[in-house]
């Protein structure tokens, strides 16, 4: 971590980073299991949605002047409806939730304690906000059989369980996008995982 520099950043001032995010978000969910065939012009700006929230967060990882990992994340009732409606159907008020969006970080620099700074950084600033009960994020699922899936593919669900989330099978939504040497856009399932951001007592 020497050579790294960490940066947390909220809504305008996240705008001149917008074109890092972008070329991080198309490398890294490239892979399996997002395997996400995105464009830099799309990728701006979909990005845009944190620029316009005043209380999102983006948590920057600088190797000198690269960009080289980067975690967001915003209020749930600054979020679409589709992510949003799991958690209404459950008896959960938006309000009351911060997602955390996404998480992306070059290979080149895992496994060098970059990861917790991301969850760290979002976390402490939806407590800073101090009106969230919750933390969540949602990963995709693909079939163990999938084609594209390596040998080697390690799900992260150990390192988050490790951060404190716990899996939410009941919480799922759905959201579309193009596969690597898909021609069509099709739906996903997206499933929550959950952390109390209070202490419980």
């Amino acid at each position: 971590m020497s050579d790294i520099t960490i940066k947390c950043l909220s809504g305008r001032a996240i705008e001149p980073y917008l074109s890092d995010l972008a070329r991080l978000r198309i490398e890294v969910f490239r892979d399996f299991p997002y395997l996400y065939d995105g464009t830099q012009e799309y990728e701006e700006k979909y990005l845009r949605t944190y620029v316009n929230s005043p209380d999102s967060v983006v948590v920057l990882a600088y190797d000198g002047d690269t960009a080289v990992g980067a975690s967001t994340g915003l209020p749930m009732a600054d979020e679409t409806e589709e992510f949003q409606q799991p958690f209404v159907d459950a008896g959960y008020d938006p309000q009351r939730i911060f997602y955390c969006a996404e998480s992306v970080l070059l290979k080149s620099h895992r496994g060098k304690g970059i990861y917790k700074h991301f969850f760290d950084g979002r976390e402490g600033h939806a407590r800073k906000l101090g009106r969230f009960d919750w933390c969540t994020f949602c990963c995709v699922q693909r079939p163990e059989n999938h084609p594209l899936r390596p040998a080697d593919y390690a799900p992260l669900d150990p390192i988050w369980s490790k951060f404190g989330y716990v899996k939410h099978p009941e919480l799922v939504t759905h959201y579309t996008w193009k596969d690597v040497g898909e021609t069509e856009e099709t739906a996903k399932p997206m499933v929550f995982w959950l952390k109390p951001l209070k202490e419980s007592t």
